[in-house]
């Protein structure tokens, strides 16, 4: 897991999310560099499912973030983006995945799934410790998802943590909370169907 400062929000990506991108992106260059040197530039003109790759590389694992801004947490995921003000969060649940529950129903991050039999058993004492007080059940119980060292659990960390200061202070305005804003990533799909519609007709025609 890693988080990032960008104008002053705080981002967190899964540690994962390099590699993956780095693989479809490694694949679709050694791709290329073999039609390059198989049959020369003429060949580039095919090369549509090469580049579908790397962009769904990137789609899929480098562009899901959670950030965290003074107004609200912001999921953003492939197919949308969802922005939850701070006065509208009820729950932070991570039974599958990071999951924000609001009064109008409840959002997943793409980017914080929850871990699998690994994850759990990596989990150590620290992991489970000083963590903020909504992270804890009956008798002090952490969730497997809850674990820090975990995409789930530390982002939940993040998200509680801000949530939880905030509510501290007073600042949170919940009689009058902004509304959830779902916008969907329009461009980013289009992209996609048109890299893999390109795909699909090179490969029906050759």
């Amino acid at each position: 897991m890693e988080s990032s400062s960008v104008a002053g929000a705080t981002v967190f990506k899964p540690r994962t999310s390099i590699w993956f991108t780095g693989i479809a992106v490694l694949i679709a260059v050694g791709g290329l560099v073999s039609v390059l040197v198989t049959d020369g530039t003429a060949a580039l003109s095919t090369a549509a499912p090469l580049v579908g790759v790397a962009y769904l590389g990137w789609w899929l694992f480098w562009y899901p973030a959670v950030l965290l801004a003074d107004e609200a947490v912001t999921l953003r995921n492939p197919l949308a983006t969802i922005r939850v003000p701070w006065a509208a969060l009820i729950d932070v649940d991570t039974k599958y995945a990071l999951k924000l529950v609001t009064p109008s129903g409840a959002y997943t991050a793409w980017a914080a799934p929850a871990p699998g039999v690994w994850g759990t058993h990596a989990g150590k004492v620290e992991h489970v410790t000083n963590l903020p007080s909504t992270s804890y059940g009956p008798g002090g119980s952490v969730r497997p998802g809850d674990l820090k060292n975990t995409d789930s659990g530390y982002a939940a960390y993040l998200v509680r943590s801000r949530w939880q200061e905030l509510v501290e202070n007073g600042t949170l305005d919940v009689d009058h909370p902004d509304s959830v804003r779902r916008s969907w990533n329009w461009r980013h799909v289009a992209v996609a169907v048109l890299l893999i519609g390109a795909g699909a007709v090179q490969n029906v025609g050759s």
